[in-house]
């Protein structure tokens, strides 16, 4: 059972083991009083990047733990939101309210780049959050990316 006035959001990359990890550890850190977070990868990869989880122990938030997952592992959870950041349009499956985010892909990135995309991650999930909490407490609507429409 989902707590009230939380909204439930999910972070899509490619493989889930760079960008959608470090959103969900952000979003989980610091905005569980508003969003259950969750995360997942259209293709995904063997493991989280050891640079994603560096980097992420650098705002002591620790990843050691999470792992790559596909939609189909979660069974059939519900969404409230879905943060794109794959860069592509997602499949079917997603079928609720999808916002956009362009992060580049910082998979295959020197280390220094990769904390360029956790810093930029961070100011996305933290708007997220703030936008979250100051909104009237109803469910999303429209489509499509920018402001929430609460």
């Amino acid at each position: 059972m989902i707590p009230a006035g939380k909204k439930r959001v999910l972070f899509v990359c490619i493989g889930n083991a760079c960008r959608s990890q470090m959103a969900e550890g952000f979003a989980r850190a610091f905005g569980d009083d508003v969003l259950i977070a969750a995360s997942v990868g259209l293709a995904p990869a063997a493991m989280v990047a050891p640079a994603t989880i560096r980097a992420m122990d650098e705002r002591k938030i620790d990843l050691r733990d999470h792992f790559p997952k596909s939609l189909r592992q979660l069974g059939r959870a519900e969404f409230d939101l879905v943060i794109n950041m794959t860069g592509f349009f997602l499949p079917k499956e997603f079928r609720w309210r999808i916002v956009d985010w362009e992060v580049a892909d910082p998979v295959f990135m020197e280390y220094a780049e990769h904390c360029e995309i956790r810093d930029s991650i961070e100011a996305l999930v933290m708007k997220l959050i703030v936008e979250l909490r100051t909104a009237p407490r109803t469910q999303f609507r429209g489509q499509g990316s920018g402001r929430l429409e609460l």
